[in-house]
């Protein structure tokens, strides 16, 4: 016990020490508990305890708490419009790269054709915890490039039960037909959608509004415990992943009015249990055996990355713009954590020789070491490669459009602005540089971009020259004047309606050339004085 509680607190000091400094040289996080899990192996000479079953299961609740926050993002309605990101995209990604990396690896490699099936299957798959977590801290989740890499990330974690299915059927302990395997699955997948989202819903529904009228923090968030772990233990029941029962859970509990403090609230947990996996990860490094073979390792590791990219870029770009395309095939390359699944999986059935899964395992984790580094820097590679400014829009949309509003930021104003706006029938566009404003505003049923309107790169992928009218809320006297001159830089020809609330604020407009400033505090006296000479005088 107090070894553990050594272990324990050795590695949260390490992780400590190591993220603050790689925070400092602008190094994600994920490398310092990669290493962390590494050093502590070594230090404490515990190798012989890396794979074990238990740290596992307990890493693996990372996941599942990561796809529990996505759940609670995405809806069934929402997810009803991502059918195309998720199931089109998707599958289309699973299967084109699953079939063409069984062919390089079969005939090219000359690998038996088992062992190139469960290699094919498992590199088909991109690493959910690397690119969400970092699509969630760069707030480019709700960017149409974050809705399809997290589209087509939803689909790859439910292929996994498919694929898990496939290697029972192959293990040479299987003994039951392929129709008895999938009614069994089928049958499962009914019963598990409708405990959940007939009973489930009701209960967790329930238990949030029984814990939050309690006004208990501690029973709020353990009622949220107990659901995102009971989900996730049912679905394993069934046959399924510990992360798909959470994402359901997330899904049914963000139809709900608790999913922003339900959200809020189970971020600590997350992160912390994110970390944990990724020590995990960490600890499976075999230093002499990824040195001894590195050459092989970085090979294996391009090879995957080209094959991914071009792959995807290809079936992606017959539905979206080239930079779109691009930016997601590139995001999208690398090899995810349910691939030590897979080779473990195979391993233990006897399908995988103990050789190729010790070098497949190192080609993952050196994946998902160098996959920080690699997708904190796509806008600029990206940037490089076709000379265009990625702004997180899907520019073909506005490439028809004219006579069109833009409102430029959806706080309180900005709300007003746009019911005033769906009164008179005026068709309008919200651009905000929060992304909890995006949401609110998307949630709200408008279309809605995140982006910042300072940017001339967004001013000519919007269409401003076109646009009827642009009305800006802006709070920030700074960031507000930044916006006006850009604009009149941009288009001199435009109706530019801009609301200040100080004296400063409207002294900073003064040289600029708006159509109309608005003064709120002006023309709230404007308005009172207006109705009480509408009212009728009261005499003693």
């Amino acid at each position: 016990m107090d070894s553990a509680l050594l272990y324990i607190v050795m590695a949260l000091g390490i992780s400590t020490v190591l993220n603050l400094f790689l925070k400092r040289i602008g190094v994600s996080q994920i490398i310092g508990y990669i290493l962390t899990g590494t050093i502590i192996v070594y230090a404490f000479d515990l190798r012989h305890i890396s794979d074990s079953t238990t740290l596992e299961h307990i890493g693996e609740f990372g996941i599942v708490f990561l796809m529990f926050t996505i759940g609670l993002e995405i809806s069934l309605a929402k997810m009803n419009s991502m059918k195309q990101e998720i199931f089109a995209n998707g599958f289309m990604q699973v299967g084109f790269t699953a079939l063409v990396v069984y062919g390089v690896s079969h005939y090219l490699f000359d690998l038996e054709s088992t062992s190139a099936l469960i290699l094919s299957l498992a590199f088909a798959l991109s690493s959910t915890a690397v690119v969400l977590s970092y699509l969630k801290t760069s707030k480019e989740i709700h960017n149409p490039y974050g809705q399809k890499a997290t589209g087509i990330l939803i689909f790859q974690d439910i292929a996994v039960i498919p694929i898990l299915i496939l290697l029972g059927f192959l293990t040479s302990e299987g003994d039951e037909s392929v129709a008895v395997i999938l009614t069994d699955t089928i049958v499962s997948a009914v019963v598990i959608m409708a405990l959940m989202f007939v009973v489930g819903k009701r209960l967790m529904t329930w238990l949030l509004h029984f814990s939050a009228s309690s006004e208990v923090d501690e029973l709020f968030m353990g009622s949220v415990l107990f659901i995102v772990v009971s989900a996730s233990l049912l679905a394993s029941f069934m046959g399924f992943t510990y992360s798909l029962g959470a994402f359901v859970a997330g899904m049914i509990i963000a139809e709900t009015k608790y999913h922003h403090k339900v959200e809020s609230d189970i971020a600590p947990f997350k992160d912390i249990l994110l970390g944990t996996f990724f020590i995990v990860v960490g600890m499976k490094v075999d230093v002499f055996y990824f040195l001894d073979n590195f050459s092989a390792i970085v090979g294996i590791f391009l090879l995957v990355l080209i094959l991914k990219s071009i792959i995807m870029y290809c079936l992606l770009r017959i539905t979206s713009s080239h930079v779109l395309s691009l930016k997601t095939a590139l995001a999208l390359s690398q090899v995810g954590e349910f691939s030590f699944v897979i080779f473990a999986v195979a391993s233990m059935g006897g399908l995988l020789d103990k050789e190729l899964e010790s070098l497949f395992v190192l080609v993952v984790i050196f994946s998902m070491i160098v996959t920080p580094f690699f997708i904190s820097n796509i806008n600029k590679l990206v940037e490089s490669i076709t000379h265009y400014e990625y702004l997180g829009l899907d520019t073909e949309s506005f490439s028809s459009r004219k006579n069109h509003v833009i409102v430029c930021g959806y706080g309180i104003v900005g709300k007003f602005v746009t019911k005033h706006l769906d009164e008179i029938g005026a068709k309008y566009v919200i651009i905000d540089n929060s992304s909890k404003h995006v949401q609110e505003a998307i949630a709200d049923g408008h279309e809605a971009y995140l982006g910042d309107m300072s940017k001339h790169a967004l001013l000519e992928a919007m269409h401003t020259e076109y646009a009827s009218s642009i009305i800006v809320t802006i709070d920030n006297i700074a960031k507000r004047r930044a916006v006006c001159v850009a604009i009149l830089q941009h288009t001199k020809d435009i109706n530019l309606i801009v609301k200040v609330r100080t004296l400063e604020g409207k002294k900073s407009l003064e040289d600029l050339n708006i159509t109309s400033i608005v003064d709120s505090k002006l023309e709230v006296g404007r308005i009172l004085v207006d109705r009480m000479m509408t009212c009728q005088l009261k005499y003693k």
